[in-house]
C-alpha cells in the first residue's frame, strides 16, 4: 500500500466500528464483523480515486458493508487456512499491545512491520475465523429466516456518514446553530438567545446553512 492509502485506512477505522456495531446481535460476533469490515476498508483505500471528488467515507462505507454482508451470505462456507487464522489472532494481539503503548491504533504498514509480513497478508488475515451462519434457523420447531439488512439500510448509513462530515466542516457558530436546532430541538427564538442574535438573523443564517449542506450532500 502507498503512504496515502495507509493513511486512509488508519484514519477511518472508526467507520468500520460504526458499521460493525450496526450488525451486532444478528448471529455473528463483533470481532468477526470488525475483521471483515477492515478488509473492506483496505480494499476501498486501494481503489479510491481522489480525482473523482467523492469523499473517501462515502466511497468506503459500501465496501465495508459489502464485506460484512458477505459474512451472512457465505455462512462460513469459505475455508481459511490455519496460517491465515493464526495471523488474524496475532493481528488482534498486536493491535491491543500497540494501542496500550502508543495510545492509538496501528496503521496497516505498522502491523505488517511488527509481524514481519506483507500488508496484503494483513488484509487477507482480517477475513479469517468466521463462524458458520445459516440463513434459515429454527425457532420453537419452526423454520425462520435470518434478518439480513437491505440496501436501503446501507444507503441511510452512507448518508449519515456524509452528513456528519459536512456538519463537522461548518464554522463553530453554524455548527452550534444546527446542533441546537436539529439535535437539541430548540426554536429559532431560543437559539437566538443562546447565540446573541435576533430570530430573523437565525432564520436567515439557518437557511444558508441548510442550502450549503444540501449542495454538499449531492
Amino acid at each position: 500500500m502507498t503512504a496515502e492509502q495507509d493513511k486512509l485506512v488508519t484514519e477511518n477505522f472508526g467507520l468500520v466500528r460504526a458499521c460493525a456495531r450496526r450488525y451486532c446481535g444478528r448471529g455473528i460476533d463483533y470481532d468477526d464483523l470488525y475483521q471483515s469490515g477492515c478488509e473492506g476498508l483496505v480494499k476501498a483505500a486501494a481503489g479510491f480515486d481522489a480525482s473523482r471528488n467523492i469523499r473517501f467515507s462515502t466511497y468506503a462505507v459500501p465496501a465495508i458493508l459489502g464485506e460484512i454482508r458477505r459474512l451472512f451470505r457465505d455462512g462460513g462456507a469459505v475455508r481459511v487456512s490455519r496460517s491465515i487464522r493464526d495471523l488474524g489472532l496475532k493481528i488482534h494481539r498486536a493491535e491491543a499491545a500497540f494501542q496500550n503503548e502508543y495510545g492509538r491504533e496501528p496503521t496497516v504498514g505498522e502491523l505488517a512491520s511488527l509481524l514481519h509480513v506483507e500488508p496484503e497478508s494483513i488484509a487477507e488475515a482480517l477475513d479469517a475465523a468466521r463462524p458458520v451462519l445459516s440463513l434459515t434457523s429454527e425457532r420453537d420447531g419452526e423454520e425462520g429466516e435470518t434478518d439480513v439488512p437491505t440496501e436501503r439500510f446501507d444507503e441511510t448509513l452512507v448518508d449519515l456518514v456524509a452528513l456528519r462530515e459536512v456538519i463537522a466542516g461548518l464554522e463553530d457558530t453554524d455548527r452550534q446553530m444546527i446542533r441546537l436546532r436539529y439535535f437539541d430541538g430548540m426554536t429559532q427564538t431560543q437559539v437566538a438567545q443562546v447565540l446573541g442574535m435576533t430570530q430573523v438573523q437565525v432564520s436567515r443564517r439557518e437557511r444558508k446553512i441548510l442550502t450549503r449542506i444540501r449542495e454538499q450532500m449531492v
